[in-house]
C-alpha cells in the first residue's frame, strides 16, 4: 500500500514538472523584438576587429561612425597594408608614425527586412589611396577593398556585424605579387550613442 502511494506521488510530481516545463517553453517563444528603422543605425560605434592575412591573425577594438549612407573610420587600420608594402618591421613603424591617422568612408545602401527586426547593409567600397613614406620616398599605394557579404544591424541589441577585404594592393602602378588578401572582420560592434 505504501509503495502504491509513493508511486502515485512520484507520478504526480513528474506530471506537474512536465506541465511547468511545457508552459515555460511556450512563454519563451513570445520574445518581442522591437521594430527597427533605417535611422536607428546612425551613431557612433565601438567594434571588435579581427584582421586575418594568411596564417596571421590580430584583434583590436576600433571606433567608427555611421551617418545616413556612410560608415566612417576616423582611423582605418593600416598596419597589415603597410607591412605588405614595406616588409621591414622598423620601417613599417616609421611609415605608420609618419602617415598618422587615415580616414576612410565606406558607402552603403540599407534596407529593413520584412519583419522589421534588422537592417541589411550592402557595401560599396572605394579604393583606399595612400602615400606610404619609405626611405624618404612616398610610395603611391592603392588598396582595392571589397565586401563579399552584406552587413547586418540587429534591432534586438543594436549591434552591427560586417566584413571587408583588401583584395589587391598596387604600388606605383604595379600589383604586389605574391599578396595574401587581408580580411577585416567585424563580428560584434556596439552602438555607443
Amino acid at each position: 500500500m505504501k509503495n502504491l502511494i509513493v508511486l502515485k506521488v512520484i507520478t504526480a510530481v513528474l506530471v506537474i514538472s512536465i506541465l511547468f516545463s511545457l508552459f515555460s517553453c511556450m512563454n519563451e517563444d513570445r520574445i518581442e523584438v522591437p521594430p527597427v528603422k533605417l535611422e536607428n543605425i546612425n551613431g557612433n560605434y565601438k567594434g571588435r576587429l579581427i584582421t586575418v592575412q594568411g596564417e596571421l591573425k590580430a584583434e583590436k577594438i576600433v571606433d567608427f561612425k555611421i551617418k545616413k549612407d556612410t560608415l566612417t573610420f576616423p582611423e582605418f587600420p593600416l598596419k597589415e597594408i603597410v607591412t605588405a608594402v614595406v616588409k621591414d618591421p622598423v620601417k613599417v613603424q616609421n611609415a605608420l608614425a609618419a602617415m598618422g591617422k587615415v580616414k576612410y568612408n565606406l558607402n552603403y545602401n540599407a534596407a529593413v527586412n520584412a519583419d522589421k527586426n534588422w537592417v541589411e547593409l550592402t557595401f560599396a567600397p572605394k579604393d583606399l589611396e595612400l602615400q606610404i613614406p619609405v626611405d624618404g620616398v612616398n610610395k603611391k599605394t592603392v588598396v582595392t577593398l571589397a565586401a563579399k557579404q552584406k552587413g547586418y544591424f540587429s534591432g534586438l541589441d543594436y549591434t552591427l556585424r560586417f566584413a571587408l577585404a583588401a583584395e589587391k594592393i598596387t604600388v606605383n602602378g604595379t600589383a604586389l605579387n605574391p599578396f595574401e588578401p587581408i580580411y577585416y572582420n567585424f563580428p560584434y560592434c556596439i552602438k555607443t550613442n
